[in-house]
């Protein structure tokens, strides 16, 4: 099996995502008008009559948009939507085009292990049906995240398990006019995980250090953290939506290094879908974890228990914060990071009981 292409980092990364994410959004819409379902497959479009006989596929000719080299394209465009004989040949070929780039090794990642072709269509795709029809989750403001240069997204974290931040990757990436993805800071413990280490890499996580995330901003990328980390998804449900200590600011400096704006997001729906009642931390010791949760049907009824509750979610994305207006020296500023970091923590707080008290229902 052919080795992938890695994409030397001082090279700019070709996108083609923002023509990807309209094709997308343009396709749910005609399935939606015609009353069909949205298709959460890895099919792709190959023309309405499909290749001519001896032809390779449309998704497996590179476009030009690649590194120069004639050999991988860039990312392919997104699988397309369709019912009825027609739309299954082209979900097939697009299928077939993809397992093709697999074996030959025409697909790139990235110095971080991203890899924009899988996560375009496997790991979005398995993710989308529950964002879209799980957890219903309505996105607001994405405008606020810009749509060229890098940008520093700053978000609460709930949940229990981290699925908000899966569903944060989705937000961006089906919801940018400019097709953006997000690229997401991660505590170590996910990458001493077996396959959700490799998972995590692929679609474009990376550890959770001042380094990484400040040579991502540099190069352009829109950067997640979650700076309350495990405080915020292991706190009891008697404490949901109370933000926990933001660290010592240190994602405020990355950014002033950066020059890169700071956009904070509110999620609202996480914290209800495993309501933590306990914690049993002699279990979390022996399993070397931060904590074990105990939850109404956790641990009692076994895997079925693991199930979230279908809660209906918010993400809203404030107005981005400049960093660009400060001199090279603020960042040595100890009184200056500690005012961003209480300015963006507040205004996160206030915009999740603003979007509390507008909510209806945790499950409508």
């Amino acid at each position: 099996m052919a080795d992938a292409k890695v994409i030397p980092f001082g090279e700019d990364r070709p996108r083609g995502s923002g023509d990807r994410s309209a094709r997308r959004r343009t396709g749910r819409r005609r399935s939606t008008d015609t009353g069909g379902a949205t298709g959460a497959g890895g099919a792709g479009s190959v023309g309405p009559g499909g290749p001519e006989p001896g032809e390779p596929p449309l998704s497996a000719v590179p476009d030009g948009s690649g590194d120069g080299s004639g050999g991988a394209a860039g990312p392919p465009e997104a699988p397309p939507q369709g019912h009825g004989p027609e739309g299954w040949e082209r979900r097939l070929a697009h299928g077939l085009a993809f397992l093709r780039r697999r074996v030959t090794g025409e697909y790139e990642v990235d110095e971080f292990g991203y890899d924009a072709d899988l996560t375009e269509h496997v790991l979005m795709s398995a993710l989308r049906p529950v964002y879209e029809k799980y957890f219903r989750v309505e996105v607001r403001g994405i405008e606020n995240i810009p749509d060229e240069g890098g940008a520093l997204v700053v978000c609460n974290h709930s949940g229990t398990l981290p699925l908000d931040g899966l569903m944060l990757q989705v937000a961006v990436h089906d919801n940018h006019p400019a097709g953006r993805n997000l690229r997401l800071l991660a505590a170590d413990l996910v990458f001493m995980l077996p396959v959700v280490n490799e998972l995590a890499r692929k679609a474009g996580h990376t550890l959770a250090c001042a380094e990484d995330a400040e040579r991502l901003l540099e190069r352009g990328e829109v950067v997640g953290v979650m700076p309350e980390g495990f405080k915020g998804i292991g706190k009891p449900f008697s404490e949901r939506y109370k933000l926990q200590r933001f660290g010592r600011g240190g994602f405020v400096s990355t950014a002033l290094r950066a020059g890169a704006p700071i956009v904070p997001c509110s999620i609202v729906g996480a914290e209800e879908i495993y309501p933590m009642v306990g914690n049993a931390r002699t279990v979390a010791r022996l399993l070397g974890l931060p904590y074990f949760p105990i939850t109404p049907t956790f641990p009692w009824l076994g895997p079925l228990g693991a199930v979230p509750l279908p809660t209906k979610w918010t993400i809203q994305f404030g107005e981005p914060i400049p960093t660009d207006g400060y001199a090279p020296e603020a960042v040595e500023d100890p009184m200056l990071m500690f005012n961003l970091t209480d300015q963006v923590r507040e205004t996160i707080q206030h915009t999740l009981y603003k979007l509390l008290v507008e909510r209806r229902s945790v499950f409508f």
